[in-house]
């Protein structure tokens, strides 16, 4: 992790008490690689906690007619990732608070899979949509504590998402048409967030 974003975080936790980082952006952006990279600097100290995880399972966005957008913003339960955020923010004394995880091999979240100790001071949150002020993710940006918009060069994330698609089943040439397609349609979405971000993270800062 960059020094200048390090410094970012040993000041968000000299505030004290328990504190949310919110990592925001388009997909292929580094969120998940970011967030990584934070949790393993702050070892005991951080819990990452993906959006990710409050995706609409796939039988349902089949049955709803979503399957063919998914990632879009009404294919996740923005109510539910709302609503973990308010728990997490303000833990009970003693209390754990579980969220759920994202399983690509099912195509659906996992309940319960993450744990965050009530005594640990930083969870990262990490999303397309954190600071999105629609379809139901308005209120999160003020859940945050501090947030960061990463802006990679765009060549290098379509390249990434692309290469992502591929790692999971899908031939090249589906995968350059999601990430060009869904994939791009919702990054276009995302980007009016990065004026709402404390920071956007520009490609210096993300290695």
């Amino acid at each position: 992790m960059h020094p200048a974003l390090a410094a970012r975080v040993d000041a968000l936790l000299a505030r004290g008490g328990r504190r949310l980082l919110g990592l925001a952006g388009p997909p292929g952006a580094g969120k998940s690689t970011l967030a990584a990279q934070v949790a393993a600097a702050y070892a005991g100290r951080c819990v990452v906690v993906p959006m990710d995880g409050f995706h609409l399972a796939q039988s349902t966005l089949e049955r709803l007619g979503r399957a063919d957008r998914k990632g879009a913003p009404d294919t996740f339960d923005a109510d539910g990732w709302v609503a973990l955020l308010r728990r997490l923010r303000t833990p009970e004394a003693g209390r754990t608070v579980w969220a759920p995880e994202y399983r690509r091999e099912l195509r659906h979240g996992v309940t319960g899979a993450i744990e965050v100790p009530a005594e640990v001071p930083l969870v990262v949150v990490e999303g397309n949509y954190l600071l999105l002020d629609a379809h139901g993710f308005g209120p999160v940006a003020a859940l945050l504590d501090e947030s960061w918009f990463l802006a990679p060069d765009d060549a290098v994330r379509l390249a990434r998402l692309a290469a992502r698609h591929e790692r999971f089943g899908k031939s090249p040439d589906a995968a350059r048409a999601w990430s060009t397609g869904p994939d791009e349609a919702n990054a276009r979405l995302v980007a009016a967030g990065a004026a709402r971000a404390d920071l956007v993270v520009a490609p210096d800062l993300l290695g």
